[in-house]
């Protein structure tokens, strides 16, 4: 009788472990095939983060990570929230010399030409929210610059990711982005860190995602083919287009599935001549394979 037991538990084992492969494998196929209707190089990683069963693609590989470094940067201004050194309530002066060139994406300097006094709050919203590069800037001002939000990263474990250059530099050049680069697995390993290791207060905690939760960049990327209602925490990237290439054209979030469970997912498109419509269509074709996917089991 013990023994009957022991085989059948054995046999639901290897059924339940058979069932999670076969959709491991399924899904990755439908990955490698999506990723095949776009030129360029396209990355993924995605987790489920209850069982970290992980998918990917080029998952190594490094990627401009564009507006997505917004996202680990407001964690670093947070963390610094968190000890004290600063607070959200926090006036920090912004000059006109803070601003990026009129090129760049900046609701901030198009609403404050003069420039203005604005909460540390207010800043994080602008910057991962609307992807206002001047916020961001100024966020890595009052962190002690770029090698402060880098190591504060890298503290955390997560060694393949790199910030180097401020938005004011990047929109002056559009090489100079490939200095800040992340691997999908490193986004989706910090995605998943944030969501679920407490490192900043349940006060910061709760600032972050509500700003990535209702960002409205990007709705054409990861939520673009979720069904209506779906809840995706996410921070786009975007390069401009120049003689019909585009360097960055990414997208990095938390989608919560309705069962309760969630997918911690990267996907990055570079150096690619398609076009913007196909490029984001790529996104949310991967997004929606690993929500059905995990959605079924």
């Amino acid at each position: 009788m013990k023994l009957g037991k022991f085989t059948l538990l054995k046999s639901l084992f290897i059924l339940l472990l058979s069932q999670q492969v076969f959709g491991q494998n399924t899904l990755q196929t439908k990955i490698n095939q999506l990723s095949k209707t776009v030129s360029g190089n396209v990355g993924v990683c995605a987790t489920l983060l209850e069982t970290g069963e992980t998918i990917t693609l080029n998952g190594d590989k490094r990627f401009p990570m564009q507006s997505v470094y917004k996202f680990p940067i407001g964690m670093a201004v947070l963390a610094k929230v968190d000890r004290g050194v600063l607070s959200l309530t926090q006036k920090i002066k912004v000059d006109t010399a803070d601003y990026i060139a009129k090129n760049g994406h900046s609701p901030l300097r198009d609403q404050y030409p003069a420039g203005t006094y604005i909460s540390v709050k207010d800043l994080i919203n602008y910057a991962v929210s609307e992807s206002d590069g001047s916020a961001s800037d100024v966020l890595l001002r009052i962190l002690g610059g770029t090698k402060q939000a880098d190591r504060y990263v890298h503290q955390l474990g997560i060694k393949d990711i790199a910030i180097a250059t401020t938005e004011k530099i990047q929109v002056a050049n559009d090489i100079i982005q490939y200095k800040n680069w992340a691997t999908p697995k490193a986004i989706t390993r910090l995605l998943n860190i944030f969501y679920t290791k407490n490192k900043l207060s349940a006060n910061s905690f709760k600032v972050l995602l509500t700003d990535m939760t209702t960002s409205p960049t990007g709705p054409k990327r990861i939520k673009g083919l979720l069904p209506k209602g779906t809840v995706v925490a996410h921070k786009t990237g975007t390069a401009g287009t120049f003689n019909g290439l585009t360097r960055a054209t990414n997208d990095a979030g938390i989608i919560t599935l309705p069962n309760g469970r969630h997918i911690a997912i990267s996907v990055f498109v570079s150096d690619s001549r398609s076009s913007e419509a196909e490029r984001e269509l790529v996104i949310a074709n991967i997004a929606k394979a690993a929500y059905d996917n995990w959605l079924s089991r």
